[in-house]
């Protein structure tokens, strides 16, 4: 009872305890990307490793436009990469949409290392500005600069080269701005159309409150970006990519990602060895669950910030395909949860987020246990009892 009554308030965790917490783990980010580019030789890692290994794809795809090629030719697409890393393991295929090679496209004009340090630049600014607004939004006095460091998945993105602090930047600014400014909203959620599959909560809220010029703005703002990637890559490039989208599907169903990287509950069942048709079964299930309660919490109210809290929430569980670099979206809510006050469990709960976002890729990779869709679903949970008690005081 005592164990559980600590676990409740977590009082002893102040925000003394939680700057000391803050720089153990940035001062671990930085050492662990300090020994892997003091150890690479070549640009390959001590692991054999490509730094910002994923970003080859976006790249290459940047350099077939350029050429005039098509990053949609799987084996022009795996040449243009093997011209640069001949002993590239696996194959990082390029399955983004044509929405995607419009950001592509001018980082194929320049070398891969600096391609790939612009990228993450740019992306990152584009994350840590987004974290910036949050935190300065809700009132949040506590040093951004310092948790953007410390919080795991911003260093597996960094070590992948990934899409995610861009993706969660347009995701975070758009819906922290719905009520604030809603075009701006609309257009910043149009652009993150790119990785769709994390949007998929996002028209049951903003409907359901009312917030129909923001949906309205975002299919204007998609719509822009296609007609922009149909002008500049032809109309060929829709039925190329369409035709690619089979052998994704095949390659999540096959465990080719990898389901101890993967952070759905999809890949924690087929970790564990369940067969395809439940894990299916149970995924859609939770998708559905999920896509009811953010309408039960939308339905006839005004939006608020615990509502884009919610819904980024709960985004990581509501699609079969994530990885763990795309947990830095769950910054947002933690940064809600620390500048709303925390209620019971919430504390608890924070610290159970953040650290198994460390700690779930080499478990579920050594022993088989998906720990982190149940370190999601215990974020939603404390996020959903908030719904009646005023959520935004």
């Amino acid at each position: 009872m005592i164990i559980l009554g600590d676990l409740r308030t977590a009082s002893r965790l102040d925000a003394r305890s939680a700057r000391v917490f803050a720089w153990m783990f940035a001062g671990l980010a930085v050492l662990s990307l300090a020994v892997l580019i003091a150890t690479a030789h070549g640009g390959i890692d001590a692991f054999g490793h490509l730094l910002g290994s994923d970003f080859l794809s976006f790249w290459s795809a940047g350099r077939l436009l350029v050429a005039g090629g098509s990053p949609y030719d799987a084996a022009a697409h795996l040449e243009t990469m093997k011209a640069f890393a001949p002993d590239l393991p696996g194959y990082p295929a390029y399955w983004y949409p044509p929405l995607f090679l419009v950001l592509c496209w001018p980082f194929g004009l320049f070398a891969y290392f600096p391609a790939l340090v612009a990228w993450m630049a740019l992306s990152g600014a584009a994350y840590f500005a987004a974290l910036r607004l949050w935190a300065k939004g809700l009132g949040l006095n506590a040093p951004v600069w310092l948790w953007f460091v410390a919080f795991p998945p911003v260093v597996t993105t960094i070590t992948h080269g990934q899409t995610s602090f861009l993706v969660a930047a347009l995701l975070g600014a758009s819906l922290f701005l719905v009520r604030r400014r809603p075009l701006l909203a609309g257009l910043l959620l149009g652009l993150a159309t790119f990785k769709p599959q994390f949007g998929l909560l996002i028209p049951f809220a903003l409907l359901l409150t009312g917030n129909v010029r923001v949906g309205l703005m975002a299919v204007v703002s998609m719509s822009v970006l296609i007609t922009i990637a149909t002008l500049a890559f032809g109309p060929q490039v829709w039925t190329d990519w369409y035709a690619l989208t089979t052998t994704a599907n095949a390659a999540m169903e096959q465990g080719a990602v990898g389901y101890g990287k993967m952070v759905s509950p999809f890949a924690g069942l087929m970790l564990m060895g369940a067969p395809e048709m439940l894990a299916y079964g149970v995924q859609v299930a939770i998708s559905l669950s999920l896509a009811a309660l953010v309408a039960m919490a939308s339905w006839k109210r005004d939006w608020t910030d615990w509502h884009a809290a919610l819904v980024l929430a709960g985004a990581p569980l509501a699609t079969p395909f994530v990885l763990d670099y795309d947990l830095v979206i769950l910054a947002f809510p933690l940064i809600y949860l620390a500048a709303t006050g925390y209620r019971d469990w919430e504390k608890s709960v924070s610290v159970l987020v953040f650290v198994a976002t460390l700690v779930a890729r080499p478990i579920a990779l050594n022993i088989g246990v998906p720990i982190m869709p149940v370190a999601i679903a215990l974020l939603f949970w404390v996020l959903w009892r908030r719904r009646g008690a005023a959520p935004d005081s």
